[in-house]
């Protein structure tokens, strides 16, 4: 089968900045691993344009950083006895303000 060459940049706009594994990301597509590598070095931006992809993947690291340690808190919240959970989603508008 022959791909249009928008459907290649496409898939390679893909892999470089969806995080997910180039095996998922071929398979997802219908396409082998091998191609999808040849259409990456074949199409990969580069120069000025290739910054935003970069920006993108730090974005997406750094959203997946804040996502895991988000889940680690809820999950330690999760297991404090309901009296503490309860008062852990209180909002004080003074600091010497008691509870």
């Amino acid at each position: 089968m022959k791909h249009t060459e928008d459907f290649k940049r496409e898939a390679v706009r893909i892999a470089l900045s969806s995080g997910l594994s180039r095996t998922r990301i071929a398979a997802d597509l219908g396409i082998g691993k091998s191609t999808l590598g040849k259409w990456i070095v074949e199409y990969r931006p580069t120069g000025p344009t290739s910054e935003p992809q970069g920006d993108l993947a730090r974005e997406n690291e750094r959203l997946r950083l804040e996502n895991r340690i988000l889940r680690e808190e809820r999950e330690i919240l999760k297991k404090l006895p309901g009296s503490l959970r309860a008062r852990s989603h209180e909002v004080r508008l003074h600091p010497w303000a008691s509870a």
